[in-house]
């Protein structure tokens, strides 16, 4: 009998879906074999609706090891003989439901597809989204996503060396809680998630299974939600200190040479652990799910199958390995049993003490349908785009009072309050701690670094999804230029609402089409990542939001660059522009626009080719020796770059620059392609020639010292007044106490 259409929703499985299996299979699937499909089939796990768009994205460079959607993560040779594998992924909707559980256990899962590739895990950066914090429940959300990423990073040992966070209305009720994991690795030991061949064994490794995270796949990542109450079981519990074990445990094992693939148990469990390592390996699996080791009685063959319970691997191994991997497994204390082998039949049979409980061929259900639907521009977009900016009126209030808004605004603000709850200086790689544009990490037993950065501005996207998606790509990579580092790899985290409609899956398609672009333009292909589609609540969907992880190299670790201005006299310098200009244009999807103005308006621009131009001068003048800081410019403008760069050397700027037109565009407008950097006097000559060969232009914009900050007759603050603005922005605003904002507008 056909299942009711109720069934189907709840496996987000479509009719047309359900039809096309009974055609393809021969015959109506049983309750088991149809959850099998619901977690495979699920927009989750087969990305239906964006795998035609992610084939836009370049993904090939000398440097590539590892591509796209060929193991767990992606990976790029750094020199050394070493790798590195990085990935970012979504826990939105579990973190919506259980902020702490669901943001914990997305730190989890995403640490494990490192060393599931036999990397040891070095670095956790996040991004986070959540509604203004003027609710309680937004700031519940807020906390419990926070404690829950600080408390299982720290207890794994595993460093949290950047991201950032955003609020607004967009987020409210459906939050965004993107975590990435860079490891390191041998570049010629990289493990695969595969069977290989018929007769491995097939060990499940870790976490006995309970009920916890059943329809995690199906019914919450890959459909939209009203009412989280029925949801809560769907939510996964996580265990750090048995991760911990396993990333130690899966490491030796590797090391030892008894693995022929390894797979972790993340969305769908062992259903989707093993039907794709068995597609990898060409080969079929029989599973046993008797041999499963169980943490609650009474749980049937379709729980069992589509458990989600956390800090579990697959193991394969060949026969005559099993005992010596198990003596591995037994010294770390560590529960395995072996719960199938893989055959050569191409069909995955899951039996429950011998008996079959459902039979399906591996390749159908790997071969999940795709959708490649037409996206319609909404006219709402065409009218915020071409919303006059010039109609915006130059506000009455002091400048220096708008800056002080702005600094202690929750988006500007510094994120200390968050980031001193991770431990950030573990494994003593860390060079560049949180709080700047990117982190630096050393490599040790080399000379060289990564720097590692999260961008992404959901309200430019929204104003513009294709030059947003650009500007998202482009503000990752010059954040890591700041430092000095190349970028030369990206992993994308796509958030987005309900794709199935055209105005949504024109954001898709748009904002896909703009970060190919950028990709291109700096030779920085994407290696991996995730989508999350139906982000809304409510009826509203999210702002569409592309994050990005970028990865940066330092061919010499100790030759960085940080953002903070360090000695009196220094000559500060904009690169990316000849004068400070103010067309209202800039103010397109500004933060000062929809504090001061409530407003989101305007369109976005950026020139591909001035950006990449301008990121070139930056590390070549890192390199070089030239600086002594280089800040990126992006939210809030220039006036904000400057405040935080002095904030963060607590030393003051006298500006002697002009501006010409709005002085709340030249100071506040987010103009792309700029950076601000410091240098000695006698340095300058060596940067105008550095500029010349790059065909960027710059101006002199002051210089340091003093304990102000003064912007030629426009602002001028006290340092202190600042620092306090910008250092307690955050804390006042999630700790519910009246911000200061309010009364100085």
């Amino acid at each position: 009998m056909a299942p009711s259409k109720e069934t189907l929703e709840a496996l987000a499985i479509s009719e047309g879906e359900y039809e096309a299996i009974v055609e393809r299979l021969g015959r109506e699937p049983n309750e088991l074999e149809l959850g099998l499909f619901g977690s495979l089939w699920s927009e989750h796990c087969a990305y239906k609706h964006s795998k035609p768009l992610l084939r836009m994205l370049p993904n090939t460079s000398p440097r590539m090891l590892v591509a796209p959607g060929e193991e767990n993560a992606g990976a790029v040779d750094i020199g050394n003989g070493l790798a590195v594998v990085m990935k970012i992924e979504s826990h939105n909707h579990p973190s919506a439901i259980e902020p702490y559980e669901g943001a914990a256990t997305g730190v989890g899962g995403i640490v494990r597809d490192i060393f599931a590739m036999g990397a040891r895990p070095i670095a956790l950066l996040n991004s986070l989204r959540f509604g203004q914090p003027d609710t309680a429940r937004n700031r519940y959300l807020f906390g419990g996503v926070v404690a829950g990423i600080s408390e299982y990073g720290n207890c794994i040992g595993i460093p949290n060396v950047g991201g950032e966070v955003v609020f607004s209305d967009s987020y409210a009720d459906n939050p965004l809680v993107n975590a990435m994991c860079v490891g390191i690795v041998q570049s010629d030991s990289i493990m695969s998630a595969t069977t290989a061949a018929p007769g491995n064994l097939l060990m499940l490794v870790g976490a006995d299974t309970g009920r916890d995270g059943i329809h995690g796949a199906s019914g919450l990542a890959s459909r939209s939600f009203e009412d989280d109450r029925e949801l809560r079981p769907a939510v996964q519990v996580g265990n750090p200190f048995l991760e911990k074990v396993l990333i130690e445990a899966c490491l030796e094992l590797v090391e030892s040479g008894r693995l022929v693939g390894l797979q972790d148990l993340g969305a769908a469990g062992l259903s989707t652990a093993s039907v794709e390592t068995a597609g990898k390996g060409e080969t079929g699996i029989c599973i046993d799910i008797s041999q499963v080791a169980r943490r609650e009685s009474g749980m049937t063959p379709y729980e069992v199958m589509l458990s989600e319970s956390q800090e579990r691997m697959l193991v394969v191994v060949a026969p005559e390995d099993a005992r010596e991997v198990t003596r591995i497994l037994d010294k770390w204390d560590l529960h395995a049993t072996v719960v199938g082998e893989s055959t050569g039949d191409g069909d995955v049979s899951i039996r429950d003490n011998g008996r079959e409980q459902g039979r399906l061929p591996v390749g159908l259900l790997t071969d999940a349908p795709t959708y490649r639907l037409t996206g319609e521009k909404p006219q709402w977009l065409t009218d915020v785009q071409d919303f006059d900016l010039n109609q915006v009126p130059v506000p009455k209030v002091p400048p220096a009072v708008i800056l002080l808004s702005l600094l202690e605004s929750p988006n500007i603000a510094s994120k200390l309050s968050v980031y001193r709850q991770y431990d950030h200086q573990v494994q003593t790689n860390t060079v560049v701690a949180p709080g700047g544009d990117a982190a630096v990490l050393r490599i040790k037993g080399t000379g060289a670094g990564i720097a590692l950065a999260t961008d992404g501005n959901g309200r430019k996207c929204y104003l513009d999804p294709y030059i947003g998606g650009m500007i998202a790509v482009a503000e990752a990579c010059r954040n890591v230029s700041t430092t000095g580092a190349t970028p030369i790899a990206l992993t994308d985290c796509l958030n987005f609402g309900n794709p199935e409609k055209p105005e949504v899956y024109y954001q898709l398609e748009e904002c896909v089409k703009g970060m190919a672009a950028a990709s291109e333009a700096f030779a920085a292909p994407v290696i991996s990542g995730n989508v999350s589609l139906y982000n809304e609540s409510r009826g509203r969907d999210i702002y569409p939001t592309p994050i990005i992880g970028a990865l940066g190299l330092l061919d010499d670790v100790s030759a960085h660059a940080t953002m903070a201005f360090k000695n009196e006299g220094d000559v500060v310098v904009l690169l990316g522009s000849d004068e400070v200009r103010g067309d209202a244009a800039s103010l397109a999807g500004s933060e000062y626009l929809e504090i001061v103005h409530d407003k989101v308006a305007g369109r976005p621009t950026i020139d591909l080719d001035l950006e990449a131009a301008v990121q070139r001068v930056s590390r070549r003048a890192v390199a070089e020796g030239i600086l002594n800081s280089a800040h990126d410019c992006s939210d809030g403008g220039l006036a904000v770059a400057l405040a935080q760069s002095c904030i963060a050397g607590n030393i003051g700027f006298t500006g002697s620059f002009t501006t010409s037109g709005r002085w709340d565009a030249a100071l506040l407008g987010e103009t792309e392609s700029r950076i601000v950097v410091s240098l000695p006097e006698d340095r300058l000559t060596q940067l105008q020639h550095l500029c010349s060969d790059e065909g960027v232009p710059r101006v002199v914009l002051g210089t340091v010292g003093g304990s102000r900050l003064t912007l030629r007759s426009i602002i001028d603050l006290d340092l202190h007044d600042a620092d306090d603005a910008w250092s307690g922005g955050l804390e006042r605003a999630v700790g519910g106490a009246d911000s200061s904002l309010g009364s100085r507008l």
